[in-house]
């Protein structure tokens, strides 16, 4: 089973997708985040900082470590994330504006012409990264907005660019014709219903499952992208 974590900001994603690898034996899929690449790419910038061929670029080295790292687990794993998701952000962002934030009016904003042609080239993009999903993804499991958005000085800080984000990614998987399930509640209530809809056999107790992803995203490093850079 290839199976896919799928949901936008502050869901839970990360979090879930441990706690299933563990409770299921299968290996979890991962590329490195925004924050983690920021310092490598383009030292000395945020993510509000990047201009449009800046954030495609690091688009462009998120898909493809996850799709080598995908490559390397033929029998299965579990996804954090897909190669669906970059996308599905930058192409938000041409909508809402490069670095939404709670003070922008999302329906007031003006499309500039970098914007529009940044634009283009995402339209582009989706072809390989759809084209991906339908081959690569059995399924995906969809984390609905259920939390308030948690401010971490990285990602936008917006309810509408979530909601929107979380529209396309769904309208896509219906036309892409990848099945999913929408999987709400608790971190035990999902780890429950995906092993009921998918019929997998724990390889331990949802409990141990969840004591031991919760120690391994202790170990994430949630430092701000200039932090990570000055170290």
């Amino acid at each position: 089973m290839k199976l896919a974590i799928a949901g936008t900001y502050s869901v839970g994603k990360t979090l879930t997708t441990m706690a299933v690898s563990h409770l299921t034996g299968l290996p979890r899929s991962a590329a490195k985040t925004m924050r983690e690449l920021l310092p490598i790419s383009i030292p000395g910038k945020t993510l509000e900082e990047c201009t449009p061929p800046e954030l495609i670029m690091l688009i462009m080295r998120r898909n493809q470590e996850r799709a080598v790292n995908e490559s390397h687990l033929p029998d299965g794993f579990v996804s954090d994330g897909s190669s669906l998701h970059e996308w599905a952000y930058g192409t938000v962002r041409v909508l809402v504006g490069i670095n939404p934030n709670e003070s922008v009016n999302l329906e007031t904003i003006e499309v500039s012409e970098e914007i529009g042609f940044y634009g283009k080239v995402l339209s582009q993009m989706a072809v390989p990264a759809k084209q991906h999903a339908r081959a690569t993804y059995d399924s995906f499991v969809h984390l609905p907005i259920e939390f308030p958005l948690v401010p971490d000085g990285h990602r936008p800080v917006n309810e509408r660019f979530r909601s929107l984000a979380d529209e396309l990614m769904l309208k896509t998987l219906d036309e892409l014709n990848i099945p999913y399930h929408t999987v709400g509640g608790s971190i035990p209530e999902r780890l429950q219903k995906i092993i009921d809809i998918y019929g997998f056999e724990p390889v331990m107790s949802i409990d141990a499952a969840i004591e031991k992803a919760q120690a391994e995203y202790a170990l994430i490093d949630t430092s701000s992208e200039l932090a990570r850079a000055a170290a």
